[in-house]
Parts: C-alpha cells; sequence; structure tokens
C-alpha cells in the first residue's frame, strides 16, 4: 500500500512538472517573438533565415506560403501565433499528421519561431470563384464565423486566418471538424460548424478563399 502512494506521488510530481514545462516553454516563444519583433534589423535576421528553413517546406506549402496543392493549406499572411501554436500542437500529437509530426520535431524551438515569422510576413493570394457563389458564401460566415475569425476572416492570434485560403482545405477541414473524425479536435469549432450542410461548407469556402 506504501510503494503505491509513493508511486501515486512520484506520478503527481512529474505530471506537475510536465504542465510547468509546457507553460515555461510557451513563455520562453512568447518572449522571444516579443525580444525579435522589437527590432526591425532582428526581425529581418529571423524571417531570412526562416526563408532558409521553408525550402524544407516549399513542396508542400510552396515556396512563399501559397500552396500548390488546393488539399494543402497556405501559410503566407497567417498569424505569427497561430501558425507557433500549431506546430506545438504537431509536436505533441494533438494535430494528427505523421509527416507534420515528424517534420516539426526535427525542429528547434529557435527555427520554429523563424519558420513561423516568415510565412506571416508573406502576402496571400486570393482566388477569383464566382460572385454568386461569394454572396452566398458571405452569409454563412456572418451566421456562422464571423464572431471568432473576424469580419475580414483574419483570425487574431489564436483564431487562424481564412482569408485566402484554398477552398478544398477549407471544405476538408471544416467537415473534419463537423463529422468529429478526429484529425480536428475543437470543442467550439465542432459546435459552430454542426448546423452546417455540405452545401454551406462549400459556399462558405469559396467566399473565404475570394478574400484578401
Amino acid at each position: 500500500m506504501q510503494k503505491t502512494r509513493l508511486l501515486s506521488f512520484y506520478a503527481m510530481l512529474l505530471a506537475a512538472a510536465g504542465m510547468f514545462w509546457s507553460g515555461g516553454s510557451a513563455y520562453a516563444a512568447d518572449a522571444r517573438l516579443k525580444e525579435i519583433n522589437s527590432d526591425p534589423h532582428t526581425l529581418r535576421v529571423a524571417q531570412e533565415a526562416g526563408r532558409r528553413i521553408a525550402a524544407f517546406c516549399a513542396n508542400c506549402h510552396g515556396n512563399n506560403g501559397v500552396s500548390n496543392l488546393p488539399e494543402v493549406p497556405n501559410l503566407a499572411g497567417q498569424n505569427v501565433d497561430y501558425l507557433l501554436e500549431q506546430t506545438r500542437k504537431f509536436g505533441t500529437g494533438e494535430r494528427k499528421d505523421p509527416f507534420m509530426q515528424g517534420l516539426i520535431k526535427a525542429l528547434k524551438e529557435e527555427e520554429k519561431i523563424q519558420l513561423s515569422l516568415f510565412y506571416a510576413s508573406q502576402n496571400p493570394r486570393p482566388g477569383k470563384p464566382n460572385p454568386a457563389s461569394v454572396e452566398a458564401g458571405r452569409l454563412v460566415f456572418k451566421k456562422s464565423c464571423a464572431r471568432c475569425h473576424g469580419e475580414k476572416a483574419h483570425g487574431n492570434e489564436l483564431i487562424p486566418r481564412l482569408a485566402s485560403q484554398h477552398e478544398e482545405y477549407l471544405v476538408m477541414s471544416v467537415t473534419r471538424y463537423r463529422n468529429k473524425s478526429g484529425e480536428r479536435q475543437d470543442p467550439q469549432m465542432a459546435a459552430a460548424v454542426a448546423p452546417l450542410k455540405d452545401a454551406d461548407i462549400k459556399t462558405v469556402a469559396t467566399y473565404l478563399s475570394s478574400l484578401p
């Protein structure tokens, strides 16, 4: 009985240490971001380093973060804090993709910051869909998405930019949230998209892909 209690106590200590380390790591990344952003020269150096690292990502995400593959997300113009949070989730397995998980684990913390700063600095490229589809999608977006993602769909530090994103990628992601397939997990997103029909998802994706 005494041994069991000791093991339980050690487990609690390890869990607490893990929580502290996770919080410390996030704090360190945030502090480093602020440090880099405070000096224009340091920021340019970090973005250029990120450009070199991004060469390993170009086959999927494009040279400047605009993907040539419709099922792969554009990263150009994405919020830097959001990008960093996604690298963390891939690293811990909260987001599931064997290739991405392996790639992220190979990067140092400083490289993740540099890569995120590079992609955030690049210019998005909106599509040119049918105007009728755009208007229908705008109404769906205003009703179901604008409260969190913003009127221009640019998101914020914790919520992703959706403007100029690939239509096919958006359809795939929203459908995964709605169907609770496990690849994307977020209770708030799942609740927001649960009422959407396939046609709604298609039209809102068309609208979002057209936004600058």
